[in-house]
């Protein structure tokens, strides 16, 4: 049976991967491992060792911390199910927050505003 943390560190590593546009094959590559692993760390059916967690972190350009971050509220989620208020766990939203992200800024505060105005008519 899958732990809680296991799968709630799977999702954050599998949330941060598509937030920098990387695959699976890279950051195994990154890691030296196979992007089969990566698979199974993603899916919290491996858990990771401390050190393949740090190395994940270097690769992903984040703290350690940040696979852990809001455990403690979801602590409970066994199933392995997007956690309820988690709009990242959607690699639509994912994939909208990069392309965002990837606009000047001068056409991003003119895109939200236009998406604030767009929401408000609803």
């Amino acid at each position: 049976m899958k732990h809680p943390v296991d799968i709630h560190v799977g999702k954050r590593v599998r949330h941060r991967r598509w937030m920098v546009g990387m695959t699976q094959h890279q950051l195994a590559e990154k890691v030296g491992i196979k992007f089969q692993q990566i698979q199974k760390y993603e899916t919290g059916m491996n858990r990771v060792s401390a050190s393949r967690l740090w190395d994940m972190a270097s690769a992903l350009n984040v703290p350690v911390s940040f696979f852990f971050e809001g455990l403690e509220n979801h602590a409970d989620d066994v199933n392995g199910n997007a956690m309820p208020g988690d709009i990242l766990a959607d690699k639509e939203a994912l994939e909208l927050v990069r392309s965002y992200y990837a606009i000047p800024e001068n056409q991003r505060r003119r895109l939200f505003e236009l998406a604030r105005v767009l929401s408000d008519v609803a």
